[in-house]
């Protein structure tokens, strides 16, 4: 976590809608007062890690397989390159452009006995330097307190870097935003999008933000939309925001049995679905051709049994750096000591799935607007 820059965002109090521009962008407001957006409570950027009945791990996210496919996959094309495809192009040259066969077969061997060195080097080489990111990742996770969201208790629980105690922060008073921004490189405008939360310390009032970019901005509102269903009792499960890729065909429920993580059971859930959809009709013999020799390039099941490894490995890992304070702030509570929302979220809220309902081409954030304006009168009737 990151103190907040000079403006990003300014001291002063936010509303939900309020819009704050700086000089290459603008970031709009989302919280205080968590209200709902009315997009797919999903966190596109898989920065959810552990999801139970009453708290949520935000910040550490869980390993996924195609990292791992990378890793693993990378080097060993690296290494068919040099071993296979280039004396086979040796090969065809030397058949083509030399004396037939014997010209073919010397080019082969004469190129292999070089290129297949350069080829297990470089893949040896560039598996060390992937397998050297993953281990530094779990380095840093082991020194990362994550923000963890108590649904119980409607609270929002803060290790920020440099901190040795957590600082406990009341759902409705964090603050959301995303950012919107654009920049000129050689490439020409470039624009970026990113989400953030953020506090002011209840003792000293210094700023902190937790930012992450993302890829769009109703990408950035998919991912606070699914931090505040959890929060509110919309979603339960990991699942439910983080759903998986080649289990997820537009016209089709999850497969069962994949469950919160890619691990092996996912992989034969997206073969079994892969041919569900072949006898569909919906997807061709080519597809299925690929998809069968991507796999066997990226060591099959390999990735998904790191996966599972990798993911118990960060929960340690993270569970290690917890205060003991957060650990007891985190058990479960009766459900007669739960928490409950605010007579004036209830309020805004019913009034913003109004409007949403009587426009739904309206933007949540103008939404968001014109419900604080209106209930900006209450506040001051209240003072």
């Amino acid at each position: 976590m990151n103190q907040s820059e000079p403006l990003r965002p300014s001291p002063k109090p936010h509303q939900a809608g309020e819009v704050e521009a700086f000089p290459t962008g603008r970031l709009t407001y989302l919280a205080p007062k968590p209200l709902p957006t009315g997009a797919l409570p999903v966190d596109y950027g898989r920065a959810v890690g552990t999801v139970t009945g009453h708290y949520l791990d935000f910040g550490v996210g869980n390993s996924f397989a195609f990292a791992w496919q990378m890793v693993l996959g990378g080097p060993f094309l690296g290494f068919l390159m040099g071993a296979v495809f280039i004396p086979l192009l040796a090969f065809w040259g030397g058949f083509h452009f030399g004396n037939g066969w014997s010209d073919a077969t010397w080019a082969f061997w004469d190129v292999m006995s070089l290129s297949f060195w350069i080829g297990l080097g470089g893949g040896l080489f560039v598996l060390l330097l992937g397998l050297q990111t993953r281990w530094q990742m779990h380095g840093r996770v082991e020194k990362i307190v994550p923000t963890r969201f108590n649904r119980q208790r409607r609270e929002v629980c803060f290790v920020p870097e440099g901190h040795s105690e957590p600082i406990y922060i009341p759902w409705e008073e964090l603050e959301a935003w995303v950012v919107e921004a654009q920049g000129v490189s050689e490439y020409g405008v470039r624009r970026q999008y990113g989400f953030g939360i953020g506090f002011r310390h209840p003792e000293t009032g210094e700023q902190f933000n937790l930012e992450f970019e993302t890829h769009g901005l109703p990408l950035s509102i998919s991912n606070w939309e699914a931090l505040r269903a959890y929060m509110e009792y919309e979603v339960h499960t990991l699942e439910e925001i983080q759903p998986h890729g080649e289990l997820m065909a537009s016209d089709e429920p999850q497969a069962p049995g994949a469950g919160p993580e890619e691990g092996v059971e996912f992989f034969h859930n997206a073969r079994r679905n892969l041919h569900a959809r072949r006898k569909a009709g919906k997807v061709g013999w080519i597809y299925v051709f690929f998809w069968y020799l991507y796999h066997v390039m990226t060591f099959w099941t390999i990735p998904n049994r790191l996966v599972v490894w990798e993911n118990a490995k960060m929960r340690r890992l993270s569970q290690k750096a917890l205060p003991e304070s957060m650990e007891e702030w985190s058990q479960p509570l009766p459900e007669s000591e739960w928490a409950q929302p605010s007579e004036k979220l209830k309020r805004q809220s019913r009034r913003v799935l109004e409007l949403q309902k009587a426009d739904p081409q309206k933007p949540a954030t103008e939404i968001f607007a014109q419900v604080s304006e209106e209930f900006s009168g209450d506040a001051s009737m209240t003072a």
